[in-house]
């Protein structure tokens, strides 16, 4: 595989149709969006937001996320930054939540395990 290639993966092979592959970037920026959408949550590690991404079309929301696909089945890696006053357990388990339904109900990929790390706290202005 060349260095600029994008990993991709199956997720439906119908001989009569054809495949679906999906690239480990758009798991990323599901897992992005979703984490992002989270009450609690500030922004993706890197500090960039949804308002931001929808302005400017960017596709870099995803940083600040690594996932791993091996034989459908998926890790997930996020680092978030929290907003001050809200409780880190509780707000990580619910991203936890989103990501991992947000992955499966749109790819149909399984997601195995959603390690987050919290790489700061944002305080209002």
């Amino acid at each position: 595989m060349e260095k600029d290639e994008k990993m991709t993966y199956d997720i439906q092979s119908d001989k009569s149709l054809g495949d679906v592959k999906i690239a480990d970037d758009v798991v990323a920026m599901i897992a992005a969006l979703a984490a992002t959408e989270v009450e609690g949550v500030a922004s993706m590690a890197g500090n960039i937001t949804n308002e931001l991404v929808s302005k400017l079309g960017m596709k870099k929301l995803s940083k600040g996320v690594k996932v791993d696909v091996l034989e459908g089945v998926v890790t997930v890696s996020l680092a978030l930054n929290i907003k001050y006053d809200y409780s880190i357990v509780d707000v990580t388990a619910r991203v936890q939540d989103r990501v991992k339904s947000a992955i499966e109900n749109m790819t149909g990929l399984e997601v195995a395990d959603i390690n987050i790390r919290v790489a700061g706290v944002e305080m209002e202005q």
